[in-house]
């Protein structure tokens, strides 16, 4: 604890990402169009445009919108839609993946 504080204080930060395991069929994507309640149209890395729902434990707690960055959850039995695990908040996000290269096509747009 006490190192955290001295670190805050010297002004350098260390944020940690949630990256997208693809062994468990997680992908960025970008949001593209918001369908209503709980669904939405997300541009995938692989370049395809799935329908994905928002889960419940989600729905009030995070507000998404469109351009957002997102990590989509793949369905085992039905890999056309997909499940939002996780929205990304801050431009830090969006910089990391482009310096890493992990966007590919996304760049345009985010």
């Amino acid at each position: 604890m006490v190192k955290k504080i001295d670190q805050k204080q010297q002004g350098q930060e260390s944020e940690k990402l949630k990256i997208p395991v693809e062994k468990e069929l997680e992908m960025l994507g970008v949001v593209m169009k918001l369908h209503g309640t709980n669904q939405i149209k997300v541009l995938c890395k692989d370049g395809v445009e799935r329908g994905c729902r928002i889960p419940g434990k989600l729905k009030k707690r995070v507000w998404i919108r469109e351009n957002d960055l997102v990590i989509v959850k793949l369905w085992d039995f039905q890999p056309i839609k997909a499940d939002v695990i996780w929205r990304f908040k801050t431009d830090y996000a969006k910089s990391f993946f482009r310096r890493k290269g992990m966007l590919g096509e996304l760049e345009k747009y985010i």
